[in-house]
């Protein structure tokens, strides 16, 4: 006879928090792929990103979501409905602080306390940048801030620790169900989407201030051959003074941008590629609804 097959588990884990705490560097750590960008910037994912983690006898679907601010403009709104959106079809929430956050008072922990259907798992990341004591009365606080959380952690995701326990505590609440997606997928996003974040994820390491909130990339071409990946982006800003910046003296700037990015997206294809960026203007993309649409925001 043969044995009974486990019990299988799947499920959507919804990771959500405020910009820079961390977000994008814990899904990376959970799933073992490099799926979100990661910069010192905040505000740098925009889209929720499916990372997905298979087992045997399980499917985590993870969502990488954007930090949670007060919307000031169409984009912005796009952005939050995407963390919205993440909660409502949630099995079980990653809520990520960090050692220096406070989210009193603030409309999303309100909500949180009121999911009382829904585990919730409170991560105090960063713990590598305190001392034991601070970490001790941060977790204090947090256990007295959100009471219906299920546990309340210390993490270092840049350094992995502390997230295998993660991995334990979601597997545990995780519903009995059969596999959402293929077994041998790891997200939901078309290879397009990622080459378009290693793009973006370079401008915003090399320029400063406005300049990468007020770029989207869009990869018009992706064409794969035997022994190489052919690659036409565009990268879309707001006002043609900030075409010139991106450019740079002498085409300088997109150049280094393009060197950059096509070394991260061989390393991630694992084939050689040729990577053709130009820039145009579209005006106040992030307030226009028509281009945020073409952008795939809504």
């Amino acid at each position: 006879m043969n044995p009974e097959p486990k019990p299988h588990r799947a499920g959507f884990v919804s990771i959500i928090g405020k910009p820079n705490v961390g977000k994008s560097t814990l899904m990376n750590a959970l799933v073992g792929e490099r799926l979100s960008i990661v910069t010192s910037k905040a505000q740098t994912t925009r889209h929720r990103i499916l990372g997905i983690l298979n087992g045997e006898d399980f499917q985590l679907i993870y969502s990488d979501t954007p930090g949670i601010i007060q919307p000031k403009y169409e984009l912005h709104n796009a952005m939050m409905s995407f963390v919205y959106s993440s909660l409502e079809d949630a099995d079980v929430v990653l809520f990520v602080t960090d050692i220096y956050e406070k989210h009193d008072e603030e409309p999303v922990v309100e909500r949180l306390r009121k999911m009382v259907d829904t585990p919730i798992i409170l991560l105090v990341n960063k713990i590598d940048q305190a001392e034991q004591a601070d970490v001790e009365a941060k977790l204090a606080y947090w256990k007295e801030q959100l009471p219906n959380a299920t546990e309340v952690l210390p993490i270092s995701a840049l350094n992995a620790f502390g997230t295998d326990n993660v991995l334990r505590l979601v597997l545990d609440r995780l519903p009995l169900h059969p596999p959402y997606y293929p077994k041998d997928e790891l997200t939901d996003k078309p290879e397009r989407f990622f080459a378009a974040e290693m793009v973006r994820e370079k401008i915003f390491k090399l320029y400063k201030k406005e300049i990468p909130y007020s770029c989207e990339v869009v990869i018009e071409e992706f064409k794969e051959e035997e022994t190489i990946i052919r690659i036409r982006g565009i990268i879309y800003v707001e006002r043609s003074s900030q075409k010139g910046i991106i450019i740079g003296q002498g085409g300088e700037a997109l150049k280094k941008v393009g060197t950059w990015a096509r070394e991260e997206m061989e390393k991630f294809f694992l084939k050689k590629v040729f990577l053709e960026l130009h820039v145009k203007v579209n005006e106040n993309w992030r307030t226009d609804p028509k281009a945020l649409s073409r952008f795939g925001y809504q």
